[in-house]
């Protein structure tokens, strides 16, 4: 199906022999970036005809500071008027034109944004089956990380993370339930932030949970999340959880400061440590006690609770929250209900079902809706568990301001027979279900391949955390970048230790 993203790039883009203003030439070229490198990653899956005629209108508005002039990318299950679909990677929703602007690239526009184009996701934002393979969708095929093309990037925002990774663009938009922006971020090495539920509207995204799902920043530089989250928060009257957005939202760049971390109690995760970055992991926390942060190691914590719930709630509302989205897009789709989509994918089975099934979609089918007791019971549990008992806790009890773990392991090979083979996995499903901040900055390589440092915080703690994370970023100084590889296993470093000893 990449024949799709050739088939949208090419119905008007073409790059003018001198593009004029700062807007177009940015543009321009990050669309010869794209035709240039993304045929390697599969991250993009396809540009919007418009940009340039976007990037133009930028320029003659005289638009500066902040995103004004860049271009952005954001995730294919986030509507965006003009021609593309939204398609949540799914077939099913291939011709899911909707020509409505979700209110975060509305935001995006108005702060003089180019939307470049969408990104290749797991499909259905990897909630169709236990044993997907991320980063795979029917639509834009197997996204690929930057850093070793045989690796995983982590989903579902995984061509938001390796698009950046690989310098395509430096802003890009994810969405995340439970790790699907702060998961690519950091295995493709760049910065992600999954902000509090609520202070970025989720109107015309396809859903997962409204309990859980939010869009966020993928970015090359903590600055920059702030810059994009500036753009995209605020209150959304279509979308509830968005009451107090206007009252917490600010200029989250004007507010970060190189010194913030001297002086701050930070909790140190080791209860979600391990997993091969301890090296990476105890050589950010030396840079974080450098720049004058007090250490606080936190060695259990009982999140049992959490696991026993969040499944039933994710289901359950995937179920309602998805037949409501169907039913809304104005497009000519064949699927209208989850039952229809599991349907359309057995009728199209050689392409959709090739590689795994679709076990989660038939859980959530079966679930009983959203008043049901056993679901309201687990989404009180799963929430009380996360933030009171969870974060909130151990904020209070260890006397921290914020919290600090490694965000992943590194990314594991994608295997297209096993599924996803990830070796462990960090602390961002608090911050997930609890629906507070949680912030992923590129702290050091592993063998080759980077990982992630995370910052948690209390609801609406995303200055603070950007602030950190900011410190932390500039006290590490600049990070390698990708240089595409085949495989880790070919590097000097790692191929003579794989052969045998001549003797």
């Amino acid at each position: 199906m990449r024949g799709f993203v050739a088939l949208v790039a090419g119905l008007a883009i073409t790059a003018p022999a001198a593009a004029s203003g700062p807007a177009e030439r940015a543009t321009a070229a990050a669309i010869a970036r794209i035709r240039q490198i993304d045929p390697q990653l599969h991250s993009v899956m396809a540009l919007d005809p418009t940009a340039l005629d976007q990037a133009r209108r930028v320029d003659a508005s005289g638009a500066r500071g902040g995103i004004a002039g860049q271009p952005v990318l954001i995730k294919d299950n986030i509507e965006a008027a003009g021609p593309l679909p939204t398609t949540a990677g799914s077939l099913a929703l291939a011709n899911n034109v909707t020509n409505r602007d979700a209110p975060l690239v509305a935001r995006l526009r108005a702060a003089g944004a180019i939307i470049l184009g969408k990104t290749n996701l797991s499909e259905w934002a990897n909630i169709r089956s236990s044993h997907s393979i991320s980063g795979w969708s029917a639509v834009g095929g197997q996204t690929n990380n930057p850093w070793a093309l045989d690796r995983n990037p982590c989903g579902s925002s995984s061509g938001s993370g390796a698009a950046v990774a690989a310098g395509l663009v430096r802003l890009a938009i994810g969405t995340e339930t439970d790790g699907s922006i702060t998961c690519p971020a950091a295995v493709n090495g760049i910065v992600g932030l999954k902000p509090t539920l609520g202070l970025v509207s989720r109107t015309h995204i396809v859903p997962i949970s409204s309990s859980q799902d939010t869009a966020g920043p993928m970015t090359a530089t903590v600055q920059e999340a702030a810059q994009l989250l500036t753009a995209i928060a605020g209150s959304d009257p279509a979308d509830a959880a968005t009451g107090e957005a206007d009252r917490h939202k600010r200029d989250y760049a004007a507010g970060l400061d190189g010194g913030s971390l001297k002086g701050k109690r930070i909790g140190v995760m080791r209860f979600a440590s391990g997993f091969g970055t301890d090296p990476a992991f105890e050589m950010a926390l030396a840079t974080l006690r450098a720049q004058g942060a007090r250490l606080v190691d936190i060695k259990k914590f009982d999140d049992s609770a959490i696991g026993k719930n969040e499944n039933l709630v994710l289901l359950t509302e995937f179920k309602a929250l998805l037949r409501d989205y169907l039913r809304s897009s104005p497009a000519k789709i064949p699927v209208r209900s989850l039952a229809d989509v599991i349907a359309f994918n057995q009728a199209h089975m050689g392409r959709e079902l090739a590689l795994f099934g679709q076990d989660t979609f038939d859980d959530a089918q079966k679930t009983k809706g959203l008043s049901d007791p056993a679901y309201k019971k687990a989404r009180a549990a799963s929430l009380r568990a996360a933030g009171p008992n969870g974060i909130d806790r151990l904020l209070k009890q260890y006397g921290v301001v914020a919290l600090v773990g490694p965000t992943m392991p590194p990314a594991w090979k994608t295997d297209a027979v096993n599924g996803d083979q990830i070796s462990g996995g960090g602390a961002g499903g608090l911050a997930a279900v609890a629906g507070y901040p949680h912030l992923t900055v590129p702290m050091g390589l592993v063998k080759g391949l980077p990982v992630g440092l995370s910052f948690i915080g209390a609801k609406w703690s995303e200055p603070l955390l950007l602030s950190l994370g900011y410190a932390y970023e500039q006290a590490r100084g600049p990070f390698p970048r990708p240089t595409l590889i085949r495989a880790i296993e070919e590097t000097p470093q790692i191929a003579p230790a794989l052969e045998p000893v001549r003797r």
